[in-house]
């Protein structure tokens, strides 16, 4: 029996209140187990016969549902309140687990009930506090209790770990999976959620960016599903516009990729608002990590691939940064370029030059910090020309494969999009339908239940509507197939990459994506006049440059290439107006001079049209006369009235002349020039025809 109670209940205590606690740790045991509470209850008599009025018996028990170890219990705020005021005589409690299991709780209350000389009552009897013999009982009981609860929770959880560590927990799925009937993870059986999830798997591998997988989908017109977890719709999938968190969520979640896992996150309970705090541990902390554990709808490789594809992303906005995704704008190394000087990342900076943007690479963040210049200001548009022609000759080889793997890629992607927008026609047509059955089936004298199943199908056939006007608004607005005649176009431009990047077609972003499929980082140092360019490439190879004067502003490799082909057959002046008209610029950002293709014919050691004209045979106006024998003027008036065939090599009428056919042209007195007969082809070098 329960230790004496003579002697401890006075008139003191008669003279305050006696509180009832009453509490249960979870819903289901409140529902359920109502023995439990008809218990409690009941010591409202234990009070009675102790002396207290059944008017002063106060029941507290609004924890009902909540764990005795939790923090957020204000009933028994309430409680210890009322104690420490002198309110209470006497606490009334089943038992010790009941008041708390929180050891720090119970040691809490006995020393308030000691201070304030309140009794403690249970089921086994009557304790006063303030007595060492009854404390030191009632500490026992509070330590007895918290190693029980320790105790129960060991043994939940061992069984737990268990099972999780066989894959056999059952856990909440993410959208995309479902259990069978034997409680295996299988793949949704709707096929609208299965298209969705690998659009967004393909579309981020494609263009390695969460926020652009968000816009591939906005722009085809796409929802995504996504599982209520709570309310009276829970576990229903709804249909949503996709949005960044879902996309990131998706992308770390490993249940994607058939990998079970258990413990990736550790719970904390808040000290002072007892909310608790959800905090993702590194992998090697996982309690449980079990690939291949069930279908998925990417490879364990491909879900490594995303998630270093995504800390590279990140690293783009920490202070160590050291890469970025590829934006829009015309800096063609942005997010890659680190300084040589202080290793920082180098950001960007634009400003306007002749109506176009142009852009510097600056490393500021010391700068920023303490007040102080810039660690390096560097002109962008010759570090990213140097850099294209040190990438244009690695891709060359791979021109053809990237380009037909792009144009069946885009071709597959938009069927795939086709096929997603139709799915989603076709389950809103089905509820459409659902909607009208169940308006046909109601006794039409039932007018309340008929005019709510009238608006429900109403609903449904406008959001059928929606979505048929959504996805042929989608189809329109997309990539059009690419016919046989663009494929057979597609495979001539592909073998010239070069010239597929000066396109001003081409997407300054498309341009950024090949460069980082071959270049790592570029680290840029100025030393007065002259910019290191030291270039680190995938494969683990480095190329060092050093651009001075002229060569700070280089144009493309691919213009002077075009240059170099066309001045066999044209003259600067023309291959100016030939290069402004198809839209090329110098690399200043302006229309090509005469003086600018003059000194990239000079530092490119481009052979001059003169030189290539005299390699093919042709011969000077002194030569031709020599082997005529006549004087140079009379070249000169043969060249005007056509008798003889020349090419011009310059754009102030300086000619060569092809060699004499076998029937030159010969002085003859008395007879005009113009009715001579011309030349009907130029003749070749050898003397026959051209």
């Amino acid at each position: 029996m329960g230790p004496d109670t003579a002697g401890k209940v006075t008139a003191g205590h008669l003279r305050r209140d006696a509180y009832l606690y009453v509490r249960q740790s979870t819903i289901a045991q409140v529902i359920h187990n109502t023995e439990s509470a008809a218990r409690q209850y009941d010591l409202r008599g234990r009070a009675v016969a102790l002396g207290w009025p059944p008017d002063r018996v106060i029941v507290i028990d609004t924890d009902q549902g909540r764990s005795g170890g939790g923090a957020d219990r204000e009933g028994f705020q309430r409680l210890v309140t009322e104690v420490g005021m002198r309110r209470a005589g006497i606490v009334l409690g089943l038992e010790v687990s009941r008041l708390a299991r929180n050891n720090t709780d119970w040691q809490r209350l006995l020393e308030i009930c000691a201070f304030t000389d309140t009794l403690i009552c249970d089921e086994d009897g009557l304790y006063d506090p303030a007595s060492f013999n009854d404390r030191l009982l009632l500490g026992l009981k509070g330590t007895i209790s918290g190693a029980e609860l320790h105790l129960i929770r060991a043994r939940l959880r061992g069984g737990i770990l268990n099972k999780a560590r066989r894959g056999e927990l059952t856990l909440g799925l993410p959208v995309g999976f479902v259990y069978d009937p034997a409680k295996h993870v299988v793949l949704d059986p709707d096929a609208q959620i299965r298209a969705a999830i690998a659009r967004l798997f393909d579309t981020f591998a494609a263009t390695g960016s969460a926020r652009a997988t968000v816009a591939d989908f906005h722009r085809a017109g796409l929802l995504f599903p996504t599982r209520i977890r709570t309310g009276p719709s829970a576990g229903t999938v709804a249909w949503a516009p996709l949005t960044h968190t879902r996309v990131l969520l998706v992308l770390h979640n490993p249940r994607y990729a058939g990998i079970y896992t258990y413990g990736r996150h550790r719970a904390r309970t808040h000290p002072e608002t007892g909310a608790i705090d959800y905090a993702e541990l590194p992998r090697e902390q996982w309690t449980v990590f079990l690939p291949g554990a069930h279908p998925g709808y990417l490879s364990a490789e491909q879900y490594e691939a995303n998630q270093a594809t995504l800390l590279a992303n990140a690293a783009g906005h920490g202070t160590d940064r050291t890469n970025g995704p590829a934006r829009e704008g015309p800096a063609l190394l942005q997010g890659i370029t680190v300084c040589g000087r202080c290793g920082r990342r180098m950001t960007i900076r634009y400003h306007s030059r002749r109506g176009a943007l142009s852009p510097d690479y600056i490393c500021a963040r010391i700068g920023i910090d303490t007040a102080v210049p810039a660690c390096q200001i560097i002109t962008g548009h010759p570090v990213d020309d140097a850099v294209t022609d040190l990438v244009l000759d690695a891709l060359t080889p791979l021109a053809l494969e990237t380009s037909l793997a792009v144009a069946a890629e885009l071709a597959r992607r938009a069927g795939d999009a086709e096929l997603l927008r139709q799915a989603a026609v076709t389950r809103a047509d089905w509820h459409a339908d659902q909607a009208r059955r169940r308006y046909l089936a109601v006794d039409p004298d039932n007018r309340l239940v008929a005019q709510s199943l009238e608006s429900d199908w109403n609903t449904a056939l406008r959001a059928a509507a929606d979505a048929r006007e959504a996805a042929d608004k989608a189809r329109s607005a997309d990539h059009t197939p690419i016919s046989d005649a663009d494929t057979a176009r597609i495979r001539a431009l592909a073998a010239d990459i070069p010239a597929l990047w000066a396109n001003p077609d081409t997407p300054q972003r498309e341009r950024k994506r090949l460069i980082r499929l071959l270049v790592t980082d570029v680290t840029l140092t100025r030393d007065g006049p002259a910019i290191t360019v030291a270039v680190r490439m995938s494969g683990g190879a480095t190329h060092v440059m050093t651009l001075t004067g002229w060569e700070h502003r280089r144009v493309p490799q691919a213009v002077v290439d075009l240059i170099d082909e066309l001045m066999a057959d044209h003259t600067l002046r023309q291959i100016v107006g030939i290069l402004n008209d198809r839209g090329y610029r110098s690399a200043t950002g302006g229309p090509f001079t005469m003086s600018m293709l003059c000194r990239i014919r000079d530092d490119r050691h481009l052979r001059s049209r003169w030189h290539r004209l005299r390699d093919r045979g042709l011969l000077t106006r002194d030569e031709i006369a020599k082997q005529l024998g006549v004087l140079p003027g009379t070249i000169t008036n043969w060249m005007n009235a056509g008798l003889l065939a020349t090419e011009r090599y310059d754009g102030k009428n300086c000619h060569l002349y092809y060699p004499p056919g076998p029937n030159p042209p010969r002085p003859h007195r008395g007879k005009a020039l113009a009715d001579r007969p011309r030349p009907v082809s130029p003749p070749s070098p050898e003397g026959g025809a051209v």
